[in-house]
């Protein structure tokens, strides 16, 4: 069992911020901004790559729920999922990282 399904499950303990039965979103132990928070959703899934549509589409209602209960909705924020070996996807269940809470620098 993943370490995501194992926090799912309650067997390892997370901060949560939002939660319902399809999802999850909990503080990252090594927070990359200010605000840097974890949504997974609670069905296991390797990767964006096996995502389905109705997934993705019920997982962002739910991640734009997550940014306003974070009060970050109106200043912005970044959104990233990491798949596979290139794209350092080092946890093999689905997630994605909201990161905000001050001005964050230029990717491109």
């Amino acid at each position: 069992m993943c370490i995501f399904c194992k926090i799912i499950d309650d067997e390892i303990p997370s901060k949560k911020v939002l939660e319902n039965e399809n999802f999850l979103a909990f503080e990252d132990i090594n927070p990359q901004a200010k605000i840097h928070v974890l949504v997974i959703p609670k069905v296991h899934i390797q990767s964006f790559n096996e995502m389905t549509p109705n997934i993705m589409a019920e997982m962002t209602s739910f991640i734009q729920e997550v940014t306003v209960t974070l009060g970050v909705k109106s200043d912005g924020y970044r959104l990233i999922t990491n798949i596979g070996q290139h794209g350092n996807q080092e946890v093999k269940h689905i997630h994605f990282h909201i990161l905000a809470g001050e001005q964050l620098g230029r990717l491109v």
